[in-house]
């Protein structure tokens, strides 16, 4: 029996990807082998400084939004958020520290234990760390001398990781990314695509939703391999 894919996508800069990623960890842990989870990046930040100037200009500006950030932080207690996101620290884009994890991945797909459970994924690992470093510590992750802290806390060499930037393969992985979610018609950040693309959860979802609905495709997978023509 195939085992059943679940695709998230989610910006690195967005806030409520960052409050809910350990809702991510949970369901590779709660369901183990029983489902594959496929980690990928859509582009919610691409020009952020121009978009929070378009979108949040009624608004406030980058004072409301990052007020709007800490509101939506303050709902999670056991989330933390420096005072210096999005107010002193302004990413400019998100595409930068998105390549960072592509090479991340470029590199647990060389290793023999690229199988490894979800939380022990190089790419997974290094997007933890860029979130951290942005949220909690106010680091701009857009900026390469912050990305070499994160490879190097990764034990990753950085002048690798500069090589995959020139070479052209971190930034062509990423666009298989951004392509997908265009295909998929991502509407934002975090999703999941479930079912083979025929339900998704987007944006403020409960982890128990999210486990409702990965429970009921199991079952019914259970279902229909019981099933039999008589």
């Amino acid at each position: 029996m195939t085992k059943p894919k679940i695709i998230h996508f989610s910006d690195i800069l967005c806030v409520w990807a960052y409050v809910a990623q350990s809702n991510l960890s949970r369901l590779a842990q709660d369901f183990g082998d029983q489902i594959d989870v496929e980690v990928r990046y859509c582009s919610v930040f691409p020009d952020s400084h121009g978009k929070i100037d378009r979108v949040w200009a009624d608004r406030g500006g980058f004072t409301g939004y990052a007020a709007h950030v800490r509101d939506v932080v303050t709902g999670f207690p056991d989330v933390s958020l420096n005072d210096d996101t999005w107010v002193a620290t302004r990413p400019r884009s998100s595409a930068s520290p998105h390549q960072f994890i592509k090479v991340a991945e470029l590199i647990e797909a060389e290793q023999v234990a690229s199988g490894n459970p979800l939380d022990e994924r190089l790419s997974v690992r290094a997007a933890k760390e860029l979130r951290r470093a942005f949220f909690v510590e106010a680091q701009d992750i857009s900026h390469w001398d912050v990305q070499r802290e994160v490879a190097n806390r990764l034990d990753m060499n950085f002048d690798d990781v500069l090589r995959r930037y020139e070479s052209g393969e971190a930034i062509a992985r990423l666009v298989g990314d951004y392509e997908l979610a265009q295909i998929m018609k991502i509407e934002g950040s975090p999703t999941y695509v479930l079912n083979e693309g025929r339900q998704r959860l987007y944006g403020n979802v409960s982890y128990g939703i999210v486990a409702a609905n990965v429970r009921e495709i199991l079952s019914s997978q259970l279902d229909e391999s019981a099933s039999a023509c008589s």
